[in-house]
């Protein structure tokens, strides 16, 4: 017995002290990349987000990807756009410094909803939605949901499909109970992604180099928040739920304008099923020679153009 309470002993101070670091990491993160822009509450929570270019110009939407934040693009891409668009980036529901109620509120329709409501509070008619990996999920989503709202689609690198397991990378937020989120985000969460930092952003960039910078400049480092983990878990749960119902509505439903761009050699979601696959669907599908995932930070000048073509044909 005395065995026994030694070893609940240790393990929890040892979540103690995971506890402490974890507050010391998430407050260095809030303090390297704080908040960007203004906050709008919706139903359920609450949409950060940040306002470029010219209001009285055509209106993008750029909404990021799993365990991403609006950093994703502001780090390269808003400024090859807000010049002659308006360019609203957000931080999705539950993420960055958005917030959600609960984590029923990541299923897509749920998140598409939110997202909604934030554009008809701001008084946007007809965006063009740039959606990356999940957030061209999403963006998917909104466009089934609130099709004569949407002028066109322009997703980069967009999940599409049902996946029967989640890529490896993204494998450790794996977690179906609410609860032990929560009490691996408080605790360990952080602490194992500030250590194996170096080789996720390898993976999620390869083949291509990740930045140097990206974990200030493009956001990375608010995934050591608590938050961040208790988000990005709830969200692929979420979509592992919400995509089988999404894809059969395609064939009958989809028909706002647009297309889909992947780098050639995506090692996350497959060109071929995630993004060629919809040309069924009335998508228009280009491909960029030796890229990754992460185009819209790699390549902007080239997502940027790919942008505006679809920009062109929006309703």
């Amino acid at each position: 017995m005395s065995v026994i309470i030694a070893v609940l002993i240790g393990l929890f101070l040892l979540l103690g002290l995971c506890w402490l670091w974890t507050q010391k990491l998430a407050a260095i993160a809030e303090k390297t990349v704080p908040q960007a822009g203004e906050i709008l509450p919706v139903s359920g929570g609450a949409v950060h987000y940040t306002d470029h270019g010219p209001r009285d110009g055509q209106t993008l939407v750029l909404i990021h990807g799993l365990a991403g934040s609006m950093h994703n693009f502001t780090y390269a891409l808003v400024e090859q756009l807000s010049p002659d668009y308006r360019v609203i980036t957000i931080d999705r529901p539950g993420t960055g410094y958005s917030t959600r109620d609960n984590d029923d509120l990541a299923a897509l329709p749920a998140q598409a909803r939110m997202i909604g409501e934030f554009l008809d509070k701001l008084g946007v008619e007809k965006p063009v939605l740039v959606g990356h990996s999940l957030g061209g999920a999403l963006s998917l989503a909104m466009a089934l949901d609130r099709k004569q709202r949407i002028g066109a689609l322009a997703l980069l690198s967009p999940l599409t499909a049902v996946m029967p397991a989640p890529p490896a990378v993204f494998k450790p937020l794996v977690v179906r109970s609410a609860v032990l989120r929560r009490l691996i985000g408080h605790t360990i969460a952080a602490p194992v992604a500030r250590l194996t930092s170096d080789t996720v952003v390898t993976q999620v960039f390869a083949p291509e180099k990740g930045p140097a910078d990206f974990m200030a400049r493009g956001g990375g480092i608010l995934g050591l928040r608590p938050a961040s983990f208790i988000a990005a878990s709830a969200d692929l749960h979420g979509v592992t739920l919400s995509m089988p119902e999404q894809t059969v509505r395609y064939a009958p439903e989809l028909d706002v304008p647009g297309g889909i761009l992947f780098g050639s050699d995506d090692q996350l979601l497959s060109p071929q099923q995630h993004g060629r696959s919809m040309q069924a669907y009335g998508l228009h599908y280009e491909e960029l020679p030796g890229r990754g995932h992460m185009i819209p930070v790699t390549a902007p000048g080239a997502c940027a153009d790919f942008i505006r073509r679809m920009a062109a044909i929006a309703r």
